[in-house]
């Protein structure tokens, strides 16, 4: 496909603008949903790069009064979210502007939501029906921008947000977190360097991956999980092997979106042990996925036989089934330059019934194809950290 073509709107999940240079449409956007005085919501690591201060600029420059907060740690915090909303109430700001990754993300969607609440953040945990507490009328709009591919952060209705004190995730959650807008610009993603491209894009599979395995009924996630994974086995390697690909990191922000949209099918064994090591370690989430990927595969692997089968024909894979799919996942890490083993990335097993039992109550564990125990996690977990896959 020529690049020319790779511009378009979309309603589906929610209203996306993609294509090269739409951040710069991003002022017109905020008069159209009431936004003067937005917030920009941005991770630390950018805060200080030409694209934000641009951005900045160009909304000042269209009459916005905007201000920036990026105080977010990489597995974002209660704390983060709120200093970030004392930030909000205290500029008088009416609408947020999520830019960067999965972190600034999740944090501007969890501060949009407790603009107007009285309750405290935590009362609003994806638990039954807690998402009825909320005031939607107090929410704050939100535009998503993403500056990374993989979490898919800007077209879900929830937040992962860290715990600090109990020291799990908690998955924020209401249906109107749906970002009002999302822009998809892949000349904001070229400055990323090769090994967050891996990671990033690595998660944006596991969504797929995991989605596809799920055994809730969902085709059109079927669907739209198995033609992601496709565009991720292709333009990943691109991406990662040259960063200034704009082809190929359009393709992986269209994959990114696509597996958090996939996801609502459900997700598995990967995000449930990856959301209490994150928690616990304070480790890269997307990385956490990658590497614990093959050994997920592994342990499902006699549930997952049919799903298997059909993927790796869709992807034209020279072996069928688990043990191609396994081998395609094992050669892409390698590829790509992932880790094989947690222990590589300052992770041991020495936690293992700790987050065994933490991935077991995970609510992720709950669509894994097969019912592992706390003990089962724990073996995973162990496998993981030192073991060949």
């Amino acid at each position: 496909m020529s690049d020319i073509r790779l511009s378009a709107n979309w309603n589906y999940p929610t209203a996306i603008r993609a294509g090269a240079g739409r951040v710069r449409e991003l002022p017109s956007l905020c008069f159209e949903y009431g936004i003067r005085a937005p917030l920009l919501v941005t991770d630390p690591g950018l805060a200080s790069l030409p694209m934000i201060s641009n951005i900045l600029n160009h909304c000042e420059e269209n009459g916005l009064r905007v201000q920036m907060f990026a105080n977010i740690k990489g597995n974002p915090s209660g704390e983060n979210v709120t200093e970030g909303l004392t930030v909000f109430r205290s500029g008088e700001h009416d609408g947020v502007l999520a830019v960067g990754g999965g972190s600034a993300l999740d944090a501007a969607k969890a501060i949009a939501l407790m603009a107007g609440q009285t309750r405290p953040l935590w009362d609003f945990e994806d638990e039954g029906d807690n998402y009825l507490r909320v005031n939607e009328d107090a929410m704050a709009p939100v535009i998503a921008v993403p500056t990374t591919a993989g979490t898919g952060s800007e077209v879900g209705r929830s937040s992962v947000i860290t715990d600090e004190y109990a020291k799990i995730k908690r998955i924020i959650f209401h249906p109107k977190m749906l970002p009002a807008q999302v822009i998809l610009d892949p000349e904001l993603t070229i400055g990323l360097p090769a090994n967050i491209t891996a990671a990033t894009g690595m998660d944006a599979l596991s969504h797929n991956l995991e989605a596809w395995c799920a055994p809730n009924f969902h085709p059109m996630a079927e669907g739209i999980a198995l033609e992601a994974m496709r565009l991720i086995s292709v333009y990943l390697p691109r991406a990662v092997a040259d960063g200034g690909d704009l082809a190929a990191r359009m393709q992986m922000l269209v994959a990114s979106s696509m597996g958090a949209t996939a996801f609502q099918r459900g997700l598995g064994a990967m995000h449930a042990l990856a959301h209490p090591l994150g928690a616990l370690y304070d480790a890269h989430h997307g990385l956490l996925n990658a590497i614990l990927m093959p050994y997920v595969l592994k342990a499902n692997a006699e549930a997952i036989g049919e799903p298997m089968d059909r993927l790796s024909r869709y992807l034209d894979l020279p072996q069928r089934g688990c043990n191609g799919v396994l081998d395609w996942v094992l050669r892409l890490r390698s590829d790509l330059k992932i880790p094989h083993t947690l222990e590589e990335i300052g992770i041991g097993a020495d936690r293992a019934e700790q987050v065994g039992k933490m991935a077991a109550a995970d609510p992720a564990a709950g669509s894994n194809p097969i019912a592992f125990s706390a003990e089962d996690y724990s073996h995973i977990f162990a496998e993981a950290c030192r073991a060949d896959a």
